[in-house]
C-alpha cells in the first residue's frame, strides 16, 4: 500500500539525514531494504546506540548484511542496483567509487536507476571531502545564525534544520522527482543532496524580508524569531511554557481578551520602542497560571496559543489523538506516515529489521542457493 507501492529501493546503510529520507520512502510504500555492515550490533540509524532494535529511523525496511569491501559482497550489491529503481548512499565524495559502486558503474549496468548521494558538504567544493555535522553545516549556510536570542550565541536547533529538513527531507524530494522524470525519459540519473545546500533553502524567506528590510541579522530582534513579545513562549506558574503567536491584529486581540488585559491599557505593540514593557506585562500574567489552565482559557479560540508540549506528553495531546499524528511501533511510540493520501493510504510502519535479517530471503531471491549462502556466512561476506 502507498503511493510508492513496487518503487524499490536499495539504502546503503548510513547515520541521520539518508535513514530519514528513506524512511519516508517506506512510510510511502516503497520496497526499501537496507545494506548493512556485517559487523553492525547494536548503533541505530541515528548513531545512537540501542538496547533493542526500536530507531523509527530503521523502520518499514528489509536488512541484508554485507561486506562491501569483498569482491563478493560487491558483485551482491550490484545485483541489487540492477534491478532497483533507486540506490541512496551517504559517504564522503569518491568512498562509493573506491568501492566500485559508484554512480558509472550502477547506472551503466541500470541506466533507469536513480542514484541519490546525501552528505554534508555536497559532492564538490572546498569542504567536500572534510568531516562535519550538521551544525556545521548550518553554520555556513546562515540557517543557524537565525536561531537564538538577543545578545546571546546562536542556538543549534537540534539536528532538524540539517540532518532532517535540509537533509533527508531533501534527499526524499529530490528522488521523487527524478522518479516522476523517469516516467518520459526512461533514464534516471544521479542526485547530490547535500545538507548545506538544504538547509540554505529553508532560509529562503529570510533573505527575502532582509532585502524588503523588514528582517535584521542580529537574532532575536525579528517579528518571528521571538524578539516580538507577541510571538515568543512565556513561562507558566507550574514551570511549563505557553507558545504565542499572535501576529495578526485580529488574533491579537484574542490574546489580550483571554489574558484580561483588553482593558489594560497596553503600549501600542506596533512601535519596537514598547516590545521590551509589552513583554514584561505579558510575562507577568502569563506567570499567575499554569499551563493547563491556559491552554483551557485559549481553547478553540484564533489567539493562536498552544501549550509546549514535550516528546513525551504530545501524543496524548487531544488533536493529536484525533489525526493519529502519532502511531505505535513495536511497543515503541513515535510519529506516524505523512503526509496522508486518499486513495492510496500507506500501510501501518513495520518494526525496524535486525541488521542482516532477511539476508537469506534476499540471496534466494537472487538465485543463490543454501550451499552458497551458508559459504558467504561462513567467511562473513554475509551475516
Amino acid at each position: 500500500m502507498g503511493p510508492l507501492a513496487g518503487i524499490k529501493v536499495v539504502e546503503v546503510a548510513g547515520l541521520a539525514a539518508a535513514p530519514f529520507g528513506c524512511m519516508i520512502l517506506a512510510d510511502l510504500g516503497a520496497d526499501v531494504l537496507r545494506v548493512d555492515r556485517v559487523d553492525r550490533t547494536g548503533n541505530s540509524a541515528s548513531g545512537v546506540s540501542h538496547g533493542a532494535w526500536t530507531d523509527p529511523l530503521s523502520r518499514g525496511r528489509r536488512s541484508i548484511a554485507l561486506d562491501l569491501k569483498t569482491a563478493e559482497g560487491l558483485e551482491i550489491l550490484l545485483q541489487l542496483a540492477g534491478h532497483a529503481d533507486v540506490l541512496v548512499e551517504a559517504f564522503r565524495p569518491g568512498v562509493a567509487e573506491r568501492l566500485g559502486f559508484g554512480p558509472d558503474v550502477c547506472l551503466e549496468a541500470n541506466p533507469r536507476l536513480v542514484y541519490a548521494r546525501m552528505t554534508g558538504w555536497g559532492q564538490d567544493g572546498p569542504l567536500a571531502p572534510t568531516a562535519g555535522h550538521d551544525i556545521d553545516y548550518i553554520a555556513i549556510s546562515g540557517a543557524l545564525s537565525i536561531v537564538g536570542r538577543a545578545g546571546e550565541r546562536p542556538l543549534p536547533p537540534v539536528n532538524l534544520a540539517g540532518d532532517f529538513g535540509g537533509g533527508g527531507m531533501l534527499l526524499a524530494i529530490g528522488i521523487l522527482a527524478a522518479l516522476l522524470e523517469r516516467q518520459g525519459s526512461g533514464r534516471g540519473q544521479v542526485i547530490d543532496a547535500a545538507m548545506v545546500d538544504g538547509s540554505a533553502l529553508l532560509t529562503a524567506m529570510f533573505h527575502g524580508l532582509r532585502a524588503g528590510g523588514t528582517w535584521q541579522d542580529e537574532r532575536g530582534t525579528n517579528l518571528i524569531d521571538g524578539g516580538a513579545p507577541f510571538y515568543d513562549t512565556y513561562q507558566t506558574a507550574d514551570g511549563g511554557y505557553l507558545a504565542v503567536g499572535a501576529l495578526e491584529p485580529a488574533f491579537y486581540s484574542e490574546l489580550v481578551a483571554g489574558l484580561g488585559l483588553a482593558d489594560a491599557g497596553l503600549p501600542d505593540r506596533n512601535d519596537r520602542a514598547n516590545w521590551p514593557a509589552l513583554r514584561e506585562r505579558l510575562t507577568t500574567v502569563i506567570a499567575q497560571r499554569t499551563t493547563a489552565e491556559w491552554a483551557e482559557v485559549f481553547a478553540g479560540s484564533d489567539a493562536c496559543v498552544a501549550p509546549v508540549l514535550s516528546l513525551s506528553e504530545a501524543p496524548d495531546h487531544p488533536h493529536n489523538k484525533a489525526r493519529g499524528t502519532f502511531t505505535e511501533v513495536a511497543g515503541l511510540t513515535q510519529p506516524a506516515p505523512a503526509p496522508r493520501f486518499s486513495r492510496t493510504p500507506a500501510d501501518p510502519p513495520q518494526p525496524p529489521p535486525a541488521p542482516g535479517a532477511d539476508t537469506d530471503a534476499v540471496l534466494t531471491s537472487l538465485g543463490y542457493d543454501q550451499p552458497r549462502i551458508a559459504d558467504l556466512r561462513s567467511r562473513r561476506v554475509t551475516a
